[in-house]
């Protein structure tokens, strides 16, 4: 197997992590691939351990389907001090882990981030990014028309390619995913509260154009919205007291959340660092439907500096333009940066 690193941009698509991995995909020696993101980390024992679940499928492969990718969960940790870093670890660390961690446990549909994500060449090399099922299969061929571009290169439209390709796995080869045991140690940069925001918005916005039907219900996933929700309900069904049933809620929430972050890390939060954590939780959580509201109003996103049009599936083209509530609302919140993640010079430990 071999890890994908940059070897020089070749450009076929508007995606740029795929224009820089395309080269290294095409030259890798081996037919197991492992995608590992520059801010990201690993304990030892890692890949061994991705291998052998990718090779030697667990018990707990209820579908009996074959495995062809192996991801791991996101954990960040922060080196920086600046307000939206301490937000997105709060967010990655608690919402964002609990509910990855739900869908990949249940398995009824692929969700996968890229931070580092395992497969097989030979595997990607079948796709053609139509996220529809190949017919005919012949001896365990794929008969795909010679006119398609197939591989990596076909996901070089998508913003979002990781997903892409892992729901591409899902519906074109009936190949099914696994989630390791072990964790991604993302590294959060240096992250202002604007680029929070409009991060947020960024993949909310491309969330809306691949899974219309599960963005639409996000808000209804969210600790403030399903506390009023719930409020309301308790209150004319059994005439609870609204302040009864918050006061109950968000301390029952918040300990779920802590218990996730806590099982994630391996070790409980220090408590130097609990306020903290407990501020930026709640931040997050006030800014979930604001960023929500904001962001599916919308269809462009700016990433790396660039600006993009999402279109049907998650696709993009580059935009000359931006919508009015969006232009307005930049003009508020302006982002300072292009990236919000730091590249990390250390060695990663496989």
């Amino acid at each position: 197997m071999i890890v994908l690193g940059t070897t020089g941009e070749e450009i076929v698509g508007v995606n740029p992590k795929v224009n820089n991995l395309v080269r290294s995909y095409r030259n890798a020696a081996h037919d197991i691939v492992w995608v590992l993101d520059s801010n990201v980390m690993v304990d030892p024992g890692t890949l061994a351990r991705s291998v052998d679940a990718l090779i030697n499928p667990s018990r707990s492969n209820k579908s009996h389907k074959r495995i062809a990718l192996i991801h791991h969960v996101p954990f960040a940790f922060i080196n920086e001090s600046q307000l939206g870093s301490r937000i997105e670890e709060a967010f990655l660390n608690t919402n964002h882990a609990k509910m990855y961690i739900a869908i990949n446990t249940l398995a009824l549909e692929s969700c996968v981030v890229g931070k580092s994500n395992l497969y097989r060449r030979s595997d990607i090399d079948k796709l053609d990014a139509s996220l529809k099922p190949h017919s005919p299969i012949v001896d365990g061929a794929v008969t795909i028309s010679s006119s398609t571009t197939c591989g990596l290169p076909a996901f070089g439209k998508f913003l979002a390619e990781d997903n892409t390709i892992a729901s591409a796995l899902w519906h074109e080869l009936d190949v099914r995913h696994e989630l390791s045991c072990d964790i991604a140690r993302n590294a959060v940069g240096n992250m202002s509260l604007s680029d929070y925001i409009w991060r947020r918005v960024r993949w909310i916005r491309v969330r809306k154009h691949m899974v219309l039907i599960a963005t639409i219900l996000e808000p209804l996933t969210e600790c403030v919205m399903l506390s009023l929700i719930a409020s309301w309900s308790f209150s004319q069904l059994l005439g609870m007291p609204p302040w009864l049933t918050l006061l109950l809620h968000y301390p029952s929430w918040v300990m779920v959340d802590l218990d996730v972050y806590e099982s994630l890390a391996g070790h409980p939060l220090p408590a130097s660092r609990l306020w903290q954590f407990l501020g930026a939780w709640t931040i997050r959580e006030l800014l979930a439907f604001p960023i929500w509201c904001v962001a599916i109003l919308g269809d462009e996103v700016v990433w790396r500096g660039k600006r993009y049009q999402i279109m049907r599936n998650g696709e993009v083209k580059h935009a000359t333009g931006e919508g009015y509530l969006s232009s307005f609302l930049r003009r508020l919140c302006p982002t300072r940066r292009k990236d919000y993640y730091e590249r990390l010079d250390s060695p990663v430990d496989i």
